[in-house]
């Protein structure tokens, strides 16, 4: 049986499309869910008292489900400092800088193992981690500083964090809001991450050797003039040699055990994000106290408050969207109550059911408008405060075609996070600029054309998926 549309439903369409517009206008879009919120409880309820603890209640519910993924990015980045300020990422990279012979092997060898650490350190502080000792020795091998930024920016902003199969952050945001398990969008988002990814580097690499050779990208093209590179931290008398050797490969060891521990036991979403969370607390805790000694106590709690700044500061603007979107399935009888009609499949699903029989959508439509809502919501610079609107639209979608909604969830978050989350948009792109010197447009500019034909070809092999 069909639940007709009610004021809910079209209350919540319409913000849906403010939400879009205003993105698209590079504004903050936290005031307008906060009225959607509003108005979809005093439609619900009719009490204007009940409707303002509704939205404080959003807030609430969105904070519960979300709070496990600020606090193991919280945690992470608090234990990537103590790497960094202890000096043990020197000690972890440096076998790699040998590889760096020349300018390819630069690039391949700098974007791989950005890849490789941003999934367990997430993108910005595998930049602090990689750029200060990487940097210079890639330029030495011939590859412009831009391109250092490049691969950094790619790989790391693009590939791990689109598909952010460790830490987990991405799939859980996009997976509530399609109302889908967080596995199942994992699983459906392999194939086209790949794609993506390998189409992207690829072809940013083919341009990058061609501008080269034709002496159009030098050495200095992007390069701020005046500017200086991030330094190292001095950190001569933290830790001595052999400790900073003992926890460059007691680090991974323990990574490649939780990794190992994730197959074996089956571990995925919440446990999953426990384990890492978990283990980068205790790594934390023994390279704190081993390096600051009697300050070690007081220097823990400073690094938590650093890794908790960057948390919050992150996912600050993704919480009023997430709270909106919620309301869409699991969580509007939680924060309103059950005032939907009694043969509602939530507010998502009437709407999917509603389109299916007004727009016969394909499959391709649908890949091609996810595909461009997740672009959208990237325009913020965010790359994740919108990824909660592109898991609704795969949801409403997929009810409307009756299948692919994990295809379309994990079509929507990579478009998202591709455009926001660091390669396309100059904001975002700051910190792979500010560690290799570059103007953050020009990085963007060299970036645009290989995402966009990533984008492409990842929009039209979802279709032959769903």
């Amino acid at each position: 049986m069909v639940a007709e549309l009610t004021a809910l439903h079209w209350i919540y369409v319409i913000f849906i499309g403010l939400i879009i517009g205003f993105m698209v206008m590079r504004r903050d879009t936290a005031l307008v869910c906060i009225i959607g919120i509003f108005l979809i409880a005093i439609t619900a309820t009719g009490s204007v008292s009940g409707s303002v603890s509704s939205v404080f209640n959003s807030f609430i519910y969105a904070i519960t489900e979300l709070l496990s993924t600020i606090l193991v990015i919280s945690i992470i980045v608090a234990m990537s400092k103590t790497l960094t300020t202890t000096g043990i990422n020197d000690v972890m990279i440096s076998p790699f800088t040998k590889l760096i012979r020349n300018s390819t092997l630069a690039y391949w060898t700098i974007g791989i193992l950005m890849m490789i650490i941003s999934w367990f350190f997430w993108p910005s502080p595998a930049v602090a981690l990689l750029g200060a000792v990487l940097l210079p020795v890639a330029i030495r091998a011939g590859l412009p500083a831009l391109g250092v930024a490049m691969a950094m920016n790619l790989f790391g902003h693009g590939i791990a964090l689109s598909g952010d199969f460790v830490i987990q952050a991405a799939p859980k945001l996009t997976a509530d809001a399609a109302g889908l398990p967080v596995g199942d969008v994992l699983s459906a988002s392999i194939p086209l991450v790949f794609i993506m990814g390998t189409v992207t580097t690829l072809t940013a690499f083919y341009f990058l050797k061609r501008d080269m050779r034709s002496g159009k990208l030098t050495g200095s093209t992007g390069v701020v003039p005046g500017g200086t590179t991030q330094p190292a931290h001095n950190s001569q008398t933290l830790l001595s040699t052999w400790q900073k050797r003992f926890f460059a490969l007691f680090v991974p060891i323990l990574f490649a055990i939780d990794v190992a521990a994730m197959f074996v036991l089956d571990l995925q979403g919440g446990d999953a994000t426990a384990l890492v969370g978990g283990t980068s607390i205790f790594i934390l805790l023994a390279i704190t106290l081993t390096a600051h000694k009697n300050k070690g106590l007081e220097k823990t709690t400073a690094y938590l408050i650093d890794g908790f700044q960057f948390g919050f500061k992150v996912f600050g603007p993704v919480i009023p969207i997430a709270a909106f979107f919620y309301l869409g399935d699991s969580g509007f009888s939680t924060i309103i109550g059950d005032s939907l009609p009694k043969t509602s499949h939530g507010i998502v699903n009437d709407l999917g059911i509603a389109l299916a029989g007004l727009v016969p959508l394909s499959k391709e439509i649908a890949a091609v408008t996810l595909t461009t809502v997740g672009a959208i919501t990237g325009l913020d610079g965010s790359g994740f405060s919108g990824i909660s609107l592109a898991g609704s639209v795969a949801g409403l979608f997929a009810a409307s075609i009756g299948k692919g909604a994990e295809t379309l969830t994990a079509l929507g978050q990579i478009a998202a996070i591709w455009v926001g989350g660091g390669t396309l948009v100059p904001w975002a792109l700051i910190p792979a600029a500010a560690i290799c010197n570059v103007d953050p447009f020009e990085l963007a500019r060299r970036n645009l054309l290989p995402v966009v034909i990533g984008l492409a070809v990842t929009t039209i092999a979802a279709m032959f998926l769903i």
